[in-house]
C-alpha cells in the first residue's frame, strides 16, 4: 500500500476495543518476535516465552517493576493466527487509563502503532482471507441488524469466495478446450460448434445471480429512511415511541406539538430503518411550525417510504387527499386509533393508485404492528430476495466489476459466432482477471489501500 506505512512481518500494536470504562479492554500484538517483545513488559517472562499456541498466560503487565495491570496474555503461533503471524491479545480490566497504559509500554518496548485495517491486511497479504473474507470482517463490525451481520457472515465464511471460484472453474474449462481446439483445429475457417458452450451459459447465468443481489445486500447493508407523515394529532409521535419502544418524542393532544423533526434507528425485519418523526401538515400562522411543516414536506421527498397517518374515526380530510396524490415516493396509509373506534377507513377509489398499502393499527397497544412491519418489508424487498441462504455481493466495489465480468463473457459468447477462437479467449481471460479482482488475486495497491484504510485500528 503505497500511503500507508507497512512493512512485512514489523511488530505493530493496536487497542482493539473502545476507549470508555469497560470489564475488559484488548490490546493486540503482531509481527516477528512479538512474544519477545511483549515479555519485556511481562511479570513471567519465561512462561510467556515458552507458551505454546492458542493458549492463554496469567500475568500481570509491569512498569519497571511497578505492577500496572493483572492480565491474560493470548499467545498465538505463526501461521496458525488471524494474520498469519506471532500474535499475542493481552486481555486487561477495560479502563481507558489502564489500556493506554499498556499500549503505550508496548510502544516504547519496540512496537510501532498499526494502521487502519493492518491486521486484516496481513491477513489478506499472508494467505489467511482473500479479499471478499476481508472486506466482510468490515461489514460485520458496521452492520446494524441481525440480518446484515448474517449475510456478511457467510462471505467471511467463504461462500461468495466459492461461488466465484465456481465460475472462473468453468470459464477455465472453456479455455482449455478451446486451446485444444486451437492446436489441432479440425476446419480453420469456422469456430461455430467447436467447443461446447454450455459451460459459459452456466457462468453467465451465475454472473447474473451475483449481479442481481446486490440491490438486496445493500440494502441490508444502508438501509432505509422511512418518514412518518399526516396531520396534526393524527399519532405520528406516538406510533414513532411505540415503534422504537422508548419515550422519544413529546406527545401532547395539544396540536402543532411536534415543530422540528426526530429521527432514529430501529429494525424492521431485519433491514436498518432511519425512522423519521415529523411536524404535523397543516396550514399555520406560526412561523416556527410553517418551518417544520415545509421540513416534513422535504424528508417526505427523500423517503424510502412514506407512513401517512389518518384519523381512523375521522377519515381522510381533503388535506390528506392532496398529499397523498402528490406523494413522489411509496406511500402506506396507516389507519390510528383502531383501538377507540371502528375504523372508519374507506378509502376513496382515486387515491387507490396513489396507495401502496393499507393498515390499520393502534399506537397505544401496539394492534396492526405486524401488518405494518410486513407492508415496510415488502415494499422494500419487492424485486429482491429476503433469503440469505445464496452468495451475495458485499461492496459496490465487487458489483462494479462482476458487471464487467459478465459483459466479457456474454461478448465471449457473441464472437464465438463471428470472430475466432483467439479473440473468444482474449474475452474470456479478460473475465478471469477481473474475478481475480474481486478475491485479490488480481489488485493493484491502490485498491488495497482504498480498502484497508476505512478499517478500525486494531481490526
Amino acid at each position: 500500500m503505497s500511503n500507508i506505512k507497512y512493512m512485512p512481518e514489523e511488530p505493530i500494536v493496536a487497542i482493539a476495543t473502545s476507549l470508555s470504562p469497560a470489564a475488559l479492554g484488548i490490546v493486540r500484538c503482531s509481527g516477528k518476535n512479538c512474544v519477545s517483545l511483549v515479555s519485556r513488559i511481562f511479570s513471567r517472562k519465561n512462561a510467556l516465552l515458552s507458551a505454546a499456541g492458542n493458549t492463554l498466560v496469567y500475568g500481570w503487565i509491569i512498569d519497571d517493576e511497578k505492577k500496572v495491570d493483572e492480565v491474560m496474555a493470548a499467545v498465538y503461533r505463526a501461521p496458525k493466527s488471524f494474520t498469519g503471524e506471532e500474535m499475542i491479545e493481552i486481555f486487561c480490566h477495560g479502563g481507558p487509563g489502564v489500556v493506554l497504559a499498556i499500549h503505550n509500554l508496548l510502544l516504547e518496548s519496540g512496537f510501532r502503532e498499526a494502521e487502519r485495517g493492518e491486521f486484516t491486511f496481513r491477513a489478506f497479504v499472508n494467505g489467511k482471507a482473500d479479499l471478499t473474507k476481508s472486506e466482510a470482517v468490515q461489514e460485520i463490525i458496521e452492520s446494524r441488524t441481525g440480518e446484515a451481520r448474517s449475510r456478511a457472515a457467510g462471505r467471511l465464511a467463504g461462500n461468495l469466495f466459492s461461488e466465484i471460484d465456481c465460475i472462473k472453474t468453468l470459464i477455465k474449462e472453456t479455455i482449455a478446450a478451446i486451446e485444444v481446439e486451437i492446436e489441432y483445429p479440425e476446419d480453420e475457417e469456422t469456430i461455430a460448434d467447436s467447443f461446447d458452450i454450455h459451460n459459459l451459459k452456466e457462468a453467465s447465468k451465475k454472473l447474473v445471480a451475483l449481479k442481481d443481489s446486490w440491490k438486496g445486500e445493500k440494502l441490508y447493508q444502508d438501509g432505509a429512511r422511512v418518514v412518518l407523515c399526516g396531520r396534526t394529532n393524527a399519532g405520528k409521535s406516538s406510533l414513532f415511541n411505540a415503534i422504537l419502544k422508548e419515550e422519544r418524542a413529546i406527545v401532547s393532544d395539544i396540536e402543532g406539538t411536534t415543530r422540528d423533526w426526530l429521527e432514529s434507528f430501529c429494525d424492521i425485519g431485519g433491514i436498518p430503518v432511519r425512522l423519521f418523526d415529523t411536524a404535523g401538515l397543516r396550514k399555520t400562522d406560526d412561523v416556527v411550525e410553517s418551518q417544520g411543516v415545509a421540513i416534513s414536506k422535504n424528508l417526505s421527498e427523500d423517503a424510502d417510504i412514506i407512513l401517512y397517518l389518518a384519523d381512523a374515526s375521522l377519515g381522510l380530510t381533503e388535506e390528506d387527499k392532496a398529499f397523498i396524490e402528490h406523494a413522489k415516493k411509496p406511500l402506506v396509509l396507516v389507519w390510528n386509533k383502531c383501538d377507540k373506534c371502528t375504523p372508519n377507513k374507506e378509502t376513496p377509489q382515486e387515491l387507490n393508485k396513489y396507495i401502496k398499502s393499507a393498515v390499520c393499527v393502534s399506537a397505544k397497544t401496539t394492534e396492526g404492528f405486524y401488518e405494518l412491519y410486513q407492508a415496510i418489508q415488502s415494499i422494500l424487498t419487492e424485486g429482491i430476495s429476503s433469503e440469505c441462504h445464496y452468495a451475495g455481493l458485499g461492496s459496490a466495489r465487487q458489483k462494479s466489476i462482476i458487471d464487467e465480468a459478465y459483459v466479457s463473457v456474454q461478448h465471449a459468447m457473441e464472437a464465438a459466432d463471428t470472430f475466432t477462437l483467439d479473440a473468444v479467449v482474449q474475452d474470456l481471460e479478460d473475465a478471469l482477471n477481473l474475478l481475480g479482482e474481486v478475491t485479490g488475486e488480481v489488485t493493484s495497491d491502490d485498491i488495497l489501500e482504498s480498502i484497508f484504510s476505512k478499517f478500525c485500528v486494531g481490526k
